[in-house]
């Protein structure tokens, strides 16, 4: 059974990752890179109390993804744009400096 959560848990968050960052390749590379390390990290826990820790982990950084993480995008002006989706509703928006897009 905690095979079939874990194989449940691991596509929700690939599907979070899709959702939130789609148009960007390099963050979808990389953060499906990273998920598959962490399940890969922790593939041979055995304790029930562990794994159910660990699937608890996987679901509050899918919710988290989805929901407190919107992308800002690049506009024809040379700023960048941010489009909250209704899954934002209620949250408070942390904008980024320009000096820290720059950076990255």
């Amino acid at each position: 059974m905690a095979r079939v959560e874990a194989l449940n848990a691991y596509r929700a968050l690939l599907r979070a990752t899709r959702k939130t960052f789609a148009g960007d390749t390099f963050m979808l590379k990389e953060s499906s890179v990273e998920v598959r390390r962490k399940f890969e990290d922790n593939r041979h826990v055995t304790s029930e109390a562990d794994i159910q820790r660990l699937l608890g982990e996987a679901q509050e950084a899918s919710h988290f993804i989805t929901n407190m993480i919107v992308q800002a995008k690049l506009n024809s002006s040379g700023g960048y744009a941010v489009k909250p989706d209704k899954e934002h509703a209620g949250a408070t928006l942390e904008v980024p400096s320009e000096e820290l897009l720059r950076k990255s």
